[in-house]
């Protein structure tokens, strides 16, 4: 077809799919290759295409808090190097936090795609690696500058011509404790990058360049029209919110404030987080690609959640973010935990617009990954080891129904958490209690979902690195519900050396230590009192509540 021909309906849909399919390949791609069980079991990944502007094309499921970042790599590299960098058969990597937005083990490669002589997109993938040379094993939870934290690698090719640049995968190698693993992972990253590459090619060669295109173009279109009529349904005005971080990890004593305004004008909507805490000592600072991406997490999960995001998602949306704040922090700020302070920006969302959308907001969640890290040498086999995984929890309840227990939080989207068949069998760890947390959840009319309890022995001496947040805060409930359940960490319950610790690097245990790991609740939706006897029965049978719970006393 020529530029100026109308696209016909029909092929619109079998290209939007198309694209869809082809990230889902890649992911699958990625998913079957990968080395380490984050990637593999966890699925700690994400992946993308994108256009010849860098805009989203199709992302397969993943990680929400990349929503709409990756493409921030390659325009930051082109940026930097100029269109005439893209050439056919390169890849590139790039895991920068200031650039990319997230810690350094979120390693970005991607490469552009050519048919013919035209450049036509790229290809993109990020995925955690479990170690990038940080000053303890796997990352630590005390660095306060970047370069405690790793390995820091500006856009730079890893394949040129379609061979691959020794020097830098030697210098990555050299750099990192874990180098035959995280060569494994890398060499999945490229296979997935491959896979898109000639998935798109393929797509683009079916229907000729102008064909895909003008699809591109409606797409984004349909896709802004959706989500403006949704903006435009919430009545114009200035509404906040505000929360708090229990602390960076360093300064314990001082909680780290999130402030949001949401500015509502016709079909446009503007988040502002300028007002947020300026940038911490202790790494729970990003870059602000990544509180952008939070921000579209946040609106995209009241606005046509269920419309497959692309570029045409996010043009109704616009965020302000400070240079040198918590949300858009400058070098050498920490970075290791920059997603703690996302999960709450995303829940600061829904309290800011529940007055205006009652029936489509939820109660926040109890919003952190709530990490476990084991780190040692193994007995067995004499090699190092990390043993890396989130943690579930609650969310909150809505209008309509009770919030989910045991999820994973809402930064993380289809993570997993590890199954405790691979732990056992990888790392000397044993898993005595897996279960839902009984009475973390907020009260309401609608009950906030319960969190979980994990609980670890270790069958060697080890140390353990813990990231809990949301104590001093936890999840809230809205109109009328209550609060839920805080996270609680106890380290040999019942002992005499009982601790209770939330945040702790390297601490070390000895064989036969217990670590239990209390995730907090969702909060409540609505009224308790009007909570029927009924649905209490149900939650006692269920065990979602005990005897002793405030809502069975109720009765």
């Amino acid at each position: 077809m020529t530029d100026n021909q109308p696209i016909d309906p029909v092929t619109i849909e079998i290209i939007r799919n198309a694209v869809i399919s082809a990230a889902d390949d890649m992911n699958a791609t990625l998913m079957r290759s990968a080395y380490t069980p984050v990637i593999y079991e966890c699925g700690d990944c994400v992946v993308a295409l994108l256009d010849d502007e860098h805009r989203v094309l199709g992302q397969s499921s993943g990680l929400p808090i990349f929503l709409g970042n990756l493409e921030s790599c390659t325009a930051a590299t082109e940026e930097r190097f100029g269109r005439e960098a893209w050439q056919p058969g390169d890849v590139w990597i790039l895991n920068d936090s200031y650039l990319g937005g997230t810690h350094l083990n979120d390693v970005t490669i991607f490469g552009p795609v050519f048919v013919d002589a035209d450049l036509v997109g790229f290809t993109a993938t990020r995925a955690h690696w479990i170690d990038v040379g940080s000053k303890d094993p796997g990352g630590s939870m005390d660095s306060v500058n970047i370069f405690q934290e790793g390995l820091r690698l500006g856009p730079q090719k890893l394949v040129e011509a379609g061979q691959e640049v020794a020097s830098v995968v030697e210098t990555i190698a050299a750099n990192v404790r874990f180098p035959y693993p995280t060569r494994g992972d890398m060499q999945a990253m490229i296979a997935t990058i491959r896979t898109g590459q000639v998935r798109l090619e393929e797509i683009v060669r079916r229907f000729g360049t102008a064909t895909v295109r003008a699809a591109r173009d409606e797409i984004f279109a349909q896709t802004e029209r959706m989500e403006r009529e949704v903006v435009a349904r919430i009545p114009d005005g200035v509404y906040t919110a505000e929360g708090a971080l229990d602390n960076d990890g360093i300064d314990l004593s001082s909680p780290v404030l999130i402030k949001l305004q949401i500015t509502v004008s016709g079909s446009d909507v503007e988040f502002d987080v300028t007002r947020s805490a300026d940038q911490t000592t202790g790494p729970v600072n990003c870059g602000a690609a990544q509180a952008v991406s939070a921000c579209r997490v946040g609106y995209k999960l009241l606005v046509s959640p269920d419309v497959p995001g692309n570029g045409g998602s996010f043009r109704p949306l616009s965020v302000k973010v400070r240079d040198g704040s918590v949300l858009g922090a400058r070098p050498p700020a920490a970075c290791q935990w920059y997603f703690s302070h996302l999960g709450l920006l995303i829940d600061l969302v829904a309290k800011a617009l529940a007055p205006a959308l009652p029936d489509l907001v939820a109660a926040a969640s109890y919003g952190d990954s709530m990490v476990v890290m084991f780190t040692g040498t193994d007995a067995r086999s004499g090699l190092e080891y990390v043993s890396l995984e989130a943690t579930l929890g609650g969310w909150g309840a809505w209008n309509g129904s009770d919030g989910q227990n045991a999820l994973i939080n809402n930064v993380n989207g289809s993570l997993k958490d590890v199954p405790i068949e691979v732990l056992e069998a990888r790392y000397p760890l044993r898993v005595t209690r897996y279960e839902v947390r009984p009475d973390s959840g907020g009260r309401g009319r609608w009950r906030g979902g319960n969190g979980v309890v994990r609980e670890y022995v270790t069958l060697q001496d080890c140390a353990v690195s813990l990231w809990f947040e949301r104590s001093v805060t936890p999840a809230w409930g809205l109109f009328g519900g209550q609060d839920a359940a805080p996270p609680e960490v106890v380290i040999n319950p019942g002992r005499p050396d009982e601790r209770h610790v939330l945040k702790c690097n390297g601490l070390a245990l000895r064989a036969g230590d217990v670590v239990r790991c209390m995730t907090g609740g969702g909060g409540g939706f609505g009224d308790p009192a009007e909570r029927s006897s009924e649905a209490i029965r149900s939650d006692l049978l269920d065990r979602y509540v005990t005897p002793a719970g405030d809502a069975v006393r109720a009765l």
